[in-house]
């Protein structure tokens, strides 16, 4: 199975980090840096994975090299878009995306983006930080 064939998943994903985001205080109408994780163990093959994401109208982060808890290496980057936090563009990119993991066999891993407090001061959370990262 792609990961295409598993995006209903990730749309269910996408409404419940929306609701969290909005139920701890978020602001709806903000704009959101949405931060889309890819992963690989083949550098080459990411590479030409952030360059589709690129033309896909996303800006993309420089690969990192990680070390697994297995002591597997990995690259990975970001596809990082500005958006609302409107579902249905959300599931637009999630769409775009999968497919692009798919072409170039490199992992989606999710996406995150960052908690923008309401101007009113309203939380429901006192002890959250402006800067609490949401993800998966």
């Amino acid at each position: 199975m792609n990961q295409f064939d598993e995006r209903e998943e990730w749309y269910e994903f996408n409404q419940e980090t929306i609701d969290a985001l909005l139920e701890d205080g978020s602001q709806a109408d903000a704009d959101y840096a949405i931060e889309h994780h890819f992963a690989s163990t083949d550098f080459d093959v990411l590479e030409k994975a952030a360059v589709d994401a690129f033309k896909a109208g996303f800006e993309v982060s420089d690969a990192e090299e990680l070390v697994l808890d297995d002591g597997e290496e990995v690259f990975c980057f970001d596809a990082v878009v500005e958006r609302k936090l409107d579902i249905n563009l959300l599931n637009e990119d999630i769409d775009k995306l999968l497919k692009i993991a798919d072409k170039h066999d490199v992992t989606y891993d999710g996406w995150g983006t960052y908690f923008e407090p309401r101007e009113d001061g309203v939380m429901e959370d006192e002890g959250a930080d402006e800067h609490d990262h949401f993800d998966d």
